[in-house]
């Protein structure tokens, strides 16, 4: 039976200031018009690793009705270590929270998943691959591996049922220049995957009929093509119609989301959306995961954070 979705959940952060990099709820009836939850403060707070989360991702276990899982990034620029340290030395863990109603959450718990030598582990997220029947997870290191010159970003990938245990990573996307942020959507019988070009700054599209490596071409897109300093892509359904909705961080102007949407993603074609028509909510909205929900799940936010 289909699930009947009437809102849709938005975690994410909101900068590199203080209490910037932790996990805050939005909600939203139509996926483009957004509240903030708890008044625009913090919702989930790390207090381990680096005492920050970033980038973070709510997926649905395909397995368990009402089991949650939440991932981040475990990283806190606002500490003033920088950058090169976060690349090249950063942390190599996972953050993890749980949850069996979106109110009440366990955790964070860390676990190692970056490979020996990698500097980072950004922006896991995740998508149930069912020819494996397990949850594909993926996130961006940058490591030196033989034959390269200088240490390269690339996405890696493993499989796991609960987020306790992983499979041993591999190499889910290499491309000549650095590559972050990856999110993924199915369709049918296929997948479309959306993922920034970090040395050009602007976001690709690729799509295979299943989740193995080598499966995936690239799916031409001129609006995503001549749209720079963007980031943290993610890629959701409407709940009412035949139509997807893109969204992008403008971080290079400090703007937060943008929102793009299509009614087919093979054309690679978007229609951006005019300031008028959309409304991100009183925080600027950071790198992020949406995630549809049912009338049950929105009055149980609402009734939690207001």
């Amino acid at each position: 039976m289909k699930t009947n979705y009437t809102g849709y959940l938005f975690v994410h952060f909101i900068g590199e200031q203080k209490d910037g990099e932790q996990i805050y709820f939005s909600l939203s009836r139509d996926g483009i018009h957004w509240n903030d939850l708890n008044n625009g403060q913090v919702i989930l707070r790390s207090e381990i690793g680096e005492a920050g989360a970033r980038d973070p991702f709510i997926i649905r276990s395909p397995w368990e009705e009402n089991k949650y899982y939440l991932i981040a990034t475990d990283l806190r620029i606002e500490a003033g270590k920088g950058w090169g340290v976060a690349q090249y030395s950063g942390s190599r863990d996972i953050l993890v929270w749980e949850s069996e109603n979106l109110v009440d959450w366990v955790g964070p718990v860390a676990h190692t998943v970056g490979v020996e030598g990698a500097g980072c582990v950004w922006a896991p997220e995740a998508i149930y691959d069912e020819a494996e029947d397990a949850i594909l997870m993926f996130w961006a290191s940058m490591i030196k591996l033989p034959g390269d010159a200088e240490p390269k970003q690339r996405i890696y990938a493993c499989h796991t049922k609960d987020f306790k245990t992983f499979t041993e990573p591999f190499i889910f996307m290499e491309r000549a220049c650095h590559v972050i942020d990856s999110t993924i959507i199915k369709k049918d019988d296929g997948y479309y995957r959306y993922t920034k070009d970090e040395t050009n700054k602007n976001i690709f599209i690729d799509y295979a009929k299943t989740l193995k490596t080598e499966a995936f071409s690239e799916v031409k897109s001129v609006t995503l093509a001549d749209l720079m300093g963007v980031e943290g892509p993610e890629i959701f359904k409407f709940n009412d119609r035949e139509e997807w909705c893109l969204i992008v961080d403008r971080f290079a102007t400090h703007k937060g989301y943008l929102p793009l949407v299509t009614d087919d993603l093979s054309s690679g074609i978007f229609r951006i959306l005019d300031d008028a028509e959309f409304d991100m909510g009183k925080t600027v909205k950071r790198h992020g995961g949406v995630m549809p929900i049912t009338e049950a799940e929105y009055q149980a936010l609402i009734k939690k954070w207001g």
